[in-house]
């Protein structure tokens, strides 16, 4: 039986009354590097948003060691889809990454030397401290992403969600960026990762959520990442299904 860490309880989230995810239980154990995997239109970034509370669901529950997003947020970090940002704004690399340590600092006080050298330190981890002073906007869609990822880890958090953070990257990058999570792993940080890959989810997770609106499985990449729940994952009736059941 999985002791859960993060619980995810009847979640059921809608757009214009259109179901998107539909009934999701899920019970993610500390300390493991998720994969959450599915076809387009599955639901996966959705899924992520609505436990950091950036959507509202129709109905169900999310607790994390217990308690409500709100008690915990501090120690969550977020890394979204590189797309949804607005990269011609003008801010340089290391103002970025110290965006990261406001939750520790407060948004009204003054930066410390310890909250720099931190964010320097993130910097040196992802190979961009010598791009600390570029603007952001000048940078490569995967130097874009090493800086994200710097901004989580100077938020010292204890659980990371990352909304496709391989994508539009080189494979130079892909390494890195999963030599760092692997990383936090040993340090009993809990990962969930939005990925499309599924030739590499054996290589780069221990765990793994299969979602095509509803979970499909849930659980130990060696045990659950198996052909019969692919195809489950990847077929198209996932929504018929639903309608039909729900009269939706």
């Amino acid at each position: 039986m999985v002791k859960e860490y993060i619980k995810v309880e009847d979640v059921t989230v809608s757009y214009d009354l259109r179901p998107v995810l539909w009934d999701i239980d899920l019970k993610i154990p500390q300390g493991v590097l998720m994969a959450i995997v599915g076809p387009n239109g599955a639901g996966k970034s959705t899924l992520i948003k609505t436990m950091l509370k950036l959507l509202k669901p129709v109905s169900g529950t999310i607790t994390f060691d217990g308690k409500p997003y709100k008690e915990v947020q501090k120690q969550i970090a977020y890394v979204p889809q590189r797309g949804s940002v607005d990269w011609d704004f003008p801010t340089n690399v290391l103002d970025v990454v110290l965006m990261g340590r406001y939750g520790h600092a407060g948004w009204f006080k003054k930066i410390s030397k310890e909250d720099k050298n931190k964010a320097l330190l993130a910097l040196e981890k992802v190979g961009m401290e010598n791009y600390k002073d570029r603007q952001i906007s000048e940078l490569s869609g995967g130097q874009q992403q090493r800086v994200f990822l710097a901004r989580a880890l100077v938020q010292d958090a204890d659980i990371y969600f990352m909304d496709e953070p391989f994508q539009g990257v080189d494979i130079k990058t892909e390494r890195a960026i999963v030599a760092l999570l692997k990383e936090l792993k040993k340090e009993n940080k809990t990962v969930i990762v939005v990925h499309h890959d599924l030739e590499t989810v054996k290589e780069y997770f221990d765990w793994v959520t299969m979602i095509n609106m509803k979970v499909i499985a849930s659980g130990k990449v060696a045990e659950v990442f198996t052909d019969e729940n692919i195809k489950n994952t990847y077929q198209n009736n996932q929504l018929t299904d639903i309608k039909e059941k729900h009269h939706v």
